[in-house]
């Protein structure tokens, strides 16, 4: 199946934003891709649609349990098989869905960083046919790694586990040697880099200096009509 099949199938979309097939076309060639795309700008469907095309499962590492409920439930509305192993889960549980990635021909397995390094989910990774791998929100392994989330610098262990299989990381936000420390992080092996622009036309930003906050506030709310947030130290 040709990826933009998989887009009108599963998407309903009929053409790919900037630079989205050109990282789906290095993930399917087997190339350790890097993708550095603006928030909104489609990064799960570059390792999403590459995971749907070729036989196997997906192993997705990410780091918050709200943005891997979201994508597996997303996924499952579009009928697509997909498990999260979340915090607070049994070991009876945790056992059975294992077990469910390794017979149960589902297609994408979430696990977060600190997941990762059990025994008992390194084990049945060995058993399961994995397709992709896939490091979500990558720039936490490197501003992250060292003492706030440390697990973070051992997501390498399914390097070792599926030595064969390629890697996708991707993130909205990552300087050059933060990039760079990402994909030694990652052992990539001569890795395609894509950015894309982070120019947003539509999104502008100003500094108001003024002595009195609320007014301000209050005129800022009445010229611009429609849903706000408001940020404030207390």
């Amino acid at each position: 199946m040709h990826p933009i099949e998989v887009l009108e199938r599963y998407w309903n979309y009929t053409s790919f934003r900037p630079l989205q097939e050109d990282i789906i076309t290095s993930v399917l060639d087997g190339e350790d891709t890097f993708a550095l795309l603006p928030t909104g700008g489609g990064k799960s469907i570059c390792f999403q649609i590459p995971a749907i095309i070729k036989d196997g499962l997906c192993i997705v590492v990410s780091p918050l349990i709200a943005l891997m409920k979201d994508q597996v439930n997303t996924l499952k509305q579009k009928g697509i098989k997909a498990i999260a192993l979340t915090s607070g889960m049994s070991y009876t549980d945790l056992d059975t869905q294992l077990d469910n990635c390794i017979y149960g021909n589902y297609k994408f397995l979430y696990v977060s960083p600190e997941r990762l390094q059990q025994p008992i989910v390194q084990e049945r990774i060995q058993q399961m046919k994995v397709n992709l791998i896939a490091v979500d929100e990558a720039h936490c392994i490197s501003q992250w790694g060292n003492d706030f989330r440390p697990a973070y610098k051992n997501i390498s262990i399914l390097r070792n586990i599926h030595p064969h299989i390629n890697c996708i990381a991707l993130t909205a936000t990552a300087k050059h040697d933060i990039v760079e420390n990402i994909i030694e992080n990652l052992d990539f092996v001569a890795p395609k880099i894509f950015k894309a622009s982070f120019v947003r036309p539509n999104i502008a930003y100003q500094v108001i200096h003024t002595d009195d906050k609320l007014f301000q506030l209050e005129h800022i709310l009445k010229t611009h009509p429609g849903a706000s947030i408001i940020y404030v130290r207390n």
